[in-house]
């Protein structure tokens, strides 16, 4: 009998221990991340993906000529507990205009496997090496919009794994990748890439110009987390205010972490301050119902890469804008998160983490 008592006892216990998290998650909102030795033989896996490349949201849908099938790219880093019988929550992480850097994103994914949390790399530029090369032409012909059609393609790619949590992934941009995931929120894009109602389960966008606001407000529905430092002269702060109030009006809740003393890409792995000599803060975009893309100061549409050249050419200035790594402030911001991430995947948060 007491033998039976055990085995009825263990049948209860199994599922809930299967559900408790990773015990290196209990890092997760302390902003104390592995690092060096510890992530280090941590190997991401290449994989591919299908993925289209509209130009703008208005092409999303529409025929090959203005929506092209490509393969997309990217490295997948597995906790080691990852199984059909122990399904993680992950994030697809979505590089900026300078492409994937090892010590942003591909740093940040050995930590997140470190912690129980699978992350994926999307390489969005790999995959359109045919439409631009050089830094620049990439930004004119390597829209905001085929990157979120990357990142909703690596969704649907990890949700039909067998041992990710499905429910559970979260979306996380870098610069021009935080401007996609702000696009990503929103109901009209996720409604055009994922028709079937699969949606990620929250945003964040890291340093994210906030250059485009929505006529149609309404989003997903999930939480969404800004990022940015006070010495950024890329990020327009009136503007961004104005995205987080379409945001709430939209109906999801949206945070806000600025870091006063915080250059451009503060997470990355350079030291010091460097100029970037372009400078995008003063253009403003709007997209319509539709997905056609306006620019406000001119009203010229974008319909290619030549209105595209002419809408940047009228608002990018050559003043420019700081970078500079910060690792007192990545520690800062990996805490607010970490805190983000916990809550939304159902993790306990320490007194210490709040």
């Amino acid at each position: 009998m007491r033998h039976f008592l055990w085995i009825l006892l263990a049948a209860f216990l199994l599922p809930a221990a299967l559900l408790l998290p990773h015990p290196a998650t209990a890092r997760l909102a302390t902003g104390d991340w592995p690092e060096g030795a510890a992530i280090s033989a941590i190997d991401g896996q290449p994989v591919q993906f299908e993925s289209r490349s509209p130009f703008t949201p208005r092409d999303i849908g529409q025929g090959a000529g203005r929506n092209p099938l490509t393969l997309a790219s990217g490295q997948l880093f597995l906790p080691e507990r990852a199984s059909s019988r122990d399904r993680v929550p992950a994030v697809v992480l979505i590089h900026g205009a300078g492409g994937v850097r090892y010590g942003r994103e591909l740093t940040y994914g050995r930590q997140f496997a470190a912690m129980g949390i699978a992350a994926l790399v999307v390489d969005a530029f790999a995959a359109r090496r045919d439409l631009a090369g050089g830094f620049t032409e990439r930004l004119l012909n390597i829209t905001e919009t085929m990157l979120v059609s990357d990142v909703y393609a690596g969704l649907h790619y990890l949700a039909g794994r067998g041992d990710i949590d499905k429910d559970r992934i979260a979306l996380i941009g870098f610069s021009y990748g935080g401007m996609a995931s702000t696009y990503a929120l929103h109901e009209q894009i996720a409604k055009s890439l994922a028709p079937e109602g699969l949606r990620f389960a929250g945003h964040v966008a890291f340093y994210g110009p906030c250059v485009a606001r929505f006529a149609d407000k309404r989003t997903t529905g999930a939480p969404y987390l800004m990022l940015y430092g006070g010495q950024d002269a890329l990020i327009d702060p009136a503007r961004c205010q104005e995205v987080l109030e379409d945001i709430r009006a939209g109906g999801s809740r949206a945070d806000l972490a600025v870091y006063d003393e915080a250059y451009h890409l503060w997470d990355g792995s350079w030291r010091g301050p460097r100029r970037i000599s372009r400078n995008l803060a003063e253009c403003s975009f709007e997209v319509s119902e539709s997905g056609l893309v306006r620019d406000q100061r001119t009203l010229m549409p974008m319909l290619g890469p030549i209105t595209r050249r002419l809408i940047l050419a009228a608002c990018v200035t050559d003043d420019g804008y700081m970078i500079g790594g910060d690792p007192d402030i990545r520690r800062l911001s990996n805490a607010v998160l970490g805190r983000f991430l916990a809550r939304l995947f159902g993790f306990p948060l320490t007194a210490e983490a709040g």
